[in-house]
């Protein structure tokens, strides 16, 4: 079965934007076709998971992340967006499926300790994101266990939307709290992301964007990568 290298957090660049790609704007029907693709490009894959409650989509579940799994050793980074009442059975499943990193909701504060305790003892790397309505202070009383921090730049689980304008300052103000733990927390941009936003976003902190139609959809895919990793 492929894997990334036990260190591949480690080995993400810090010199350039890292190139997280949304597979929920690849060819679903294409699934193999559409990872060979984008693996050459793409320093990970970024996996949505909603249950229609916690955000208004359905997407991805535990089988497809297995089929993943078994096609390429890129790390694998999901989102779950679902209620705290199944958020650790969610965590469960996709760590047997083959995640490399979750990335839960500060929303869901009253289970986060008990969520990221499981991450903990799984092995798996540890992220949190915020909803584009929440404060970025929800995330300080958590940042010493994390490893990812992803803000939303659109309302959560809509794909199409245009960035919201509080978006970079949201980023600078994370960026601040990030500085204080005198540590590497990978700062992640995730909605809005288009070509004119991507150079806003960098600036403002990001070190990286989950990309999704601007990769898939791009006419020279690699064209576009050379593009992102000059930023």
């Amino acid at each position: 079965m492929p894997q990334p290298p036990a260190d591949w957090l480690a080995r993400l660049p810090a010199d350039r934007l890292i190139a997280e790609v949304s597979m929920w704007s690849a060819d679903l029907v294409r699934l193999a076709d559409e990872t060979a693709r984008i693996e050459p490009f793409a320093d990970m894959l970024h996996v949505d998971v909603a249950d229609g409650h916690f955000a208004p989509a359905l997407l991805f579940f535990p089988d497809l992340v297995a089929r993943m799994r078994a096609l390429t050793a890129l790390p694998i980074h999901i989102h779950l967006m679902v209620r705290d009442e199944i958020l650790l059975a969610q965590i469960d499943q996709f760590a047997e499926a083959g995640a490399d990193l979750v990335s839960i909701h500060a929303e869901s504060a009253a289970v986060a300790s008990e969520a990221l305790d499981r991450l903990e003892a799984l092995g798996l790397a540890k992220g949190m994101v915020l909803r584009v309505e929440t404060p970025v202070e929800a995330a300080a009383p958590w940042l010493k266990r994390l490893d990812f921090l992803t803000l939303l730049g659109t309302a959560i689980g809509v794909k199409g939307q245009g960035l919201d304008h509080q978006a970079c300052a949201r980023l600078e103000a994370t960026g601040g709290l990030i500085a204080a733990e005198d540590r590497r927390i990978v700062l992640a941009a995730d909605g809005g992301i288009r070509e004119h936003t991507v150079p806003q976003l960098r600036a403002a902190g990001a070190e990286t964007v989950v990309m999704g139609s601007l990769a898939f959809g791009a006419e020279d895919l690699s064209a576009r990568m050379r593009w992102l990793h000059a930023l």
